[in-house]
């Protein structure tokens, strides 16, 4: 198993998906300014700010996470050429650590903010609470989306990089 091919492989799915955090943030922006246009009551009013900021949001982390993925190409080869074994190491310690940080926060803080979001709109009865709360659940299901098929993508990844150390065939790669 070329492990260097697999680790790039993973690094350009990435790089494919980023991009939907992107398109979401520039929807999020069309639909504010929609309803600073086309708005004419209160509640569509309210829409206003909270989608503005949200597709910023969803912009700067799609930037953020694809020039850090973008990267992380170049990177791979450099340290898999330099030392093969200790590259794969470090890999599997820092696919663990993302695992454990999509387990909190994607799978257990998100949907807590989306509950809470969704109990401000039952018990606030204004119109930016509801907006502010609609968009904010909006904004955690589309992280949900984008993040459900990256943490598939790297448990996959993972799997195979303990693949390799425990089929022995971590010794080649010294």
């Amino acid at each position: 198993m070329d492990i260097l091919k697999t680790a790039t492989h993973w690094a350009k799915d990435e790089l494919f998906s980023i991009p939907f955090f992107i398109l979401f943030g520039f929807v999020f922006i069309a639909a504010s300014l929609g309803f600073w246009q086309l708005g004419k009551t209160d509640i569509a009013r309210a829409y206003i700010i909270p989608t503005i900021v949200t597709g910023i949001l969803l912009i700067t982390i799609g930037c953020g996470l694809f020039f850090t993925n973008k990267s992380r190409i170049t990177v791979f080869e450099v340290a898999y050429n330099n030392n093969p074994a200790e590259f794969v190491k470090s890999e599997i310690v820092r696919t663990e650590s993302t695992l454990k940080e999509y387990k909190t926060i994607v799978f257990k803080v998100i949907p807590i903010i989306i509950i809470i979001a969704a109990l401000l709109i039952i018990f606030i009865n204004t119109p930016s609470w509801r907006a502010i709360s609609i968009t904010t659940i909006a904004m955690m299901m589309v992280i949900l989306l984008v993040d459900g098929a990256a943490h598939a993508r790297i448990e996959a990844y993972h799997k195979k990089l303990v693949l390799v150390t425990e089929n022995k065939s971590f010794e080649k790669l010294k």
